[in-house]
C-alpha cells in the first residue's frame, strides 16, 4: 500500500511574479480553491492520508492552510457561510500533514531527498501541484497506486507532448509492454527536440521505491546544476524498474500563465454543467 505522498513546494514560482512575492505559487487558487489542495485530494482519493510537504522560506500560508482557523470559523459559525469550508475541514480531519524545510533550491531530485525525513523506508508518491490533473473516474494517482500493487517498481506518469517542447520535461524511451504501460530503459532531462528519445513527457506524478533515497545521493548535478530525478530514476530503469504510465485524464501546466488560465476555464465550465 502506499500510505504517504510527498508534495515538493519550495520553489520561487518566478513566472507568476509578483503574485508569488508573498504568496506560494502553490496556493494559487483555480477558482476557489488552491492548487496544493486539489493535489491533496487527488491523493486521498488514491487511499493516501499522510502527506509530507517540502517547504521553503515564505510558505507559511501553506501550514496555515491545512490547520483549523478559530477565529474564521467562529465568525461564520451558524451563517451560510460555513459551508464554504466543508471541503478543507474533510481534509483536514482526514489527514496527516508534516513539514521540512528545502534550504537551498538545487533541483526536484534535491527536493524528493530533502522529504526523506519524513517519508522514512517505504514507497511513496510524488504531486507537483503545478500539475494540475482531473480523471472522469479514478484520479491520476489513483491509476498508478493500481499499477504499483501489480509492479511493485518505480513509476512515472507521462503524456505525449509537441516534439518542439521536448526541452520543458523528462523525456523517456522505452518498450511498451501494453497500450498505456512502457518499460523505461532511457530518459533524458529537457533534452532539445533533435536529442529527444520520444514525445513522451514525464508529467508532475510519480510512484517512487525508497532505495530511490540512496541513489539520489549519488547523483552528481546534472542539467542547470541542479539534482535532477530523472538521473536517479535512469539508474533504476537501468535495472528494469521503471515502468511509464500514460495516464487517463487532462493534466493543465500550471506553473505557466497560459496553462492557468486554461484550468481555471476548464474548471469553471465544468462546475456550471
Amino acid at each position: 500500500m502506499i500510505k504517504k505522498c510527498l508534495f515538493p513546494a519550495a520553489g520561487y514560482g518566478t513566472r507568476f511574479l509578483p503574485a508569488t512575492k508573498a504568496i506560494p505559487k502553490e496556493m494559487l487558487p483555480v477558482l476557489t480553491k488552491p492548487l496544493l489542495q486539489y493535489g491533496v485530494e487527488e491523493a486521498m482519493e488514491a487511499g493516501i492520508t499522510t502527506m509530507a510537504i517540502v517547504t521553503g522560506r515564505g510558505k507559511r500560508a501553506i501550514e496555515d492552510h491545512f490547520d483549523i482557523s478559530y477565529e474564521l470559523e467562529h465568525q461564520i459559525k451558524g451563517t451560510s457561510k460555513e459551508d464554504y469550508l466543508n471541503e478543507i475541514r474533510n481534509v483536514i480531519d482526514n489527514c496527516t500533514f508534516s513539514y521540512t524545510r528545502q534550504l537551498e533550491m538545487k533541483g526536484l531530485g534535491h527536493a524528493i531527498l530533502t522529504g526523506e525525513t519524513l517519508i522514512g523506508d517505504e514507497a511513496f508518491a510524488v504531486v507537483l501541484a503545478d500539475d494540475l490533473c482531473d480523471a472522469t473516474d479514478n484520479g491520476v494517482l489513483s491509476q498508478m497506486v493500481e499499477l504499483y500493487n501489480q509492479y511493485k517498481c518505480s513509476i512515472v506518469a507521462v503524456e505525449e507532448i509537441p516534439p518542439q517542447d521536448s526541452n520543458k520535461y523528462g523525456v523517456i524511451a522505452g518498450e511498451f509492454i501494453s497500450d498505456d504501460i512502457v518499460r523505461v530503459s532511457d530518459m533524458v532531462e529537457k533534452p532539445e527536440p533533435k536529442d529527444a528519445p520520444s514525445n513522451l513527457a514525464i508529467i508532475g506524478r510519480y510512484i517512487l521505491t525508497p532505495d530511490i533515497f540512496d541513489i539520489i545521493r549519488n547523483t552528481p548535478a546534472g542539467k542547470g546544476g541542479e539534482i535532477q530525478i530523472t538521473d536517479a530514476l535512469l539508474a533504476q530503469a537501468k535495472e528494469g524498474n521503471v515502468i511509464a504510465y500514460k495516464f487517463k485524464g487532462t493534466r493543465f501546466d500550471c506553473g505557466s500563465v497560459d496553462g492557468f488560465v486554461k484550468a481555471i476555464n476548464y474548471f469553471y465550465t465544468k462546475e456550471q454543467e
